[in-house]
């Protein structure tokens, strides 16, 4: 087999979460482009369709499927949806998120629960529900971020916690499935993406952080879609419970 061969997902059938805008949208697009169906979830289901329309354009099928990944249910139903219309789950990528800059100290118990609800318990459960059917050679990305190993300079509390408790939970999960049931699970660590939550930030706090990055760029997501594409493949078939840090070289500095 050629090597490039082997980033074929040619047959599969992706489940991405969060899939309605920004880097689930490049996520998607790219997993198609490597031959994957994909089933597109999250709560903004109107937008959804305009993400399916960039995989059926690339000849790929679509589903569209409402979820709020905070729910265990509805992430079962998702799967299930997965399996009775396309056959099967071969690849998860958990990118559904949310995120807060407010003050620990003013900081509430529903905010913060808030954001753990989706970002790492959102996660388990449609992995949960994934790795039920998956078979083996099947891959798990979780989708956690920079700020689970270093700070930016914003009160992110929950959120950090969230995205760092997510490499403990790609750890666990690979040492569970891998060995026991063929299923790969690895996370990425993305630096600073162009995405609804980068729009969100304080005027001039991009570039005030850019000096960390060795590249001198935010990345492209054309580039952390590929880092995904990757890691669903069999290229990464002897990669599991690890993290691809994508940031430009920020978290050396």
């Amino acid at each position: 087999m050629a090597t490039l061969d082997l980033f074929r997902l040619d047959g599969s059938v992706a489940i991405v979460t969060g899939a309605s805008s920004g880097l689930g949208v490049a996520f998607a697009r790219a997993l198609a482009g490597a031959g994957a169906d994909v089933v597109l979830a999250a709560r903004r289901v109107d937008r959804l369709e305009e993400t399916a329309q960039l995989v059926r354009g690339t000849g790929r099928r679509a589903l569209v499927h409402q979820l709020d990944v905070a729910d265990p249910q509805q992430c079962q139903e998702v799967v299930d949806a997965a399996v009775a219309e396309l056959g099967s789950v071969d690849v998860l990528v958990n990118n559904a998120g949310v995120g807060t800059a407010v003050p620990a100290t003013r900081e509430t118990p529903d905010q913060f629960r808030g954001v753990i609800d989706v970002n790492l318990a959102g996660c388990y459960w449609m992995a949960q529900a994934c790795a039920r059917v998956m078979r083996p050679g099947s891959s798990i990305v979780n989708v956690s971020s920079v700020l689970a190993l270093t700070t930016a300079g914003l009160p992110q509390a929950a959120y950090s916690a969230s995205k760092a408790g997510l490499l403990g939970l790609t750890r666990d999960l690979a040492q569970q499935w891998t060995g026991r049931r063929g299923i790969r699970v690895n996370a990425i660590a993305p630096g600073f993406f162009a995405s609804e939550m980068t729009e969100q930030y304080p005027p001039g706090y991009l570039e005030a952080q850019q000096g960390r990055i060795l590249a001198g760029r935010q990345g492209d997501p054309d580039e952390l879609a590929a880092s995904v594409v990757y890691l669903a493949s069999r290229a990464a078939g002897y990669v599991t419970g690890q993290t691809l840090v994508v940031d430009g070289g920020l978290t050396i500095t």
